[in-house]
């Protein structure tokens, strides 16, 4: 059995990051709004980026990360820009300094 880390783009233009061992259902169930919470309130919502993990750990992990990332690092992870992803993560830690 694998794990799945997901990003939705939501209808009020937000993202929400989330974790499961069966991606289809639980992207369905957002789609519908069967599940409540977050996207509930903000459908209609689309999958836009995932991830395969090989342990729930890694993928709530991952989950947690993005969850804290800001809106373009999120749109750089959904592009596969790993350069941007370093450059916005560099430009955070100059800024913590």
């Amino acid at each position: 059995m694998g794990f799945w880390v997901y990003l939705l783009h939501c209808a009020d233009g937000s993202y929400y990051a989330g974790h499961t061992d069966d991606l289809d259902r639980r992207v369905g169930e957002h789609v519908t709004g069967t599940c409540s919470g977050y996207t509930a309130t903000r459908l209609p919502v689309e999958l836009v980026w995932s991830q395969a993990c090989s342990t729930r750990i890694e993928a709530l992990s991952f989950e947690r990360q993005i969850k804290g990332w800001s809106r373009a690092k999120k749109e750089a992870l959904i592009c596969g820009d790993w350069d941007e992803i370093t450059r916005l993560s560099n430009n955070r830690s100059k800024k913590e300094i």
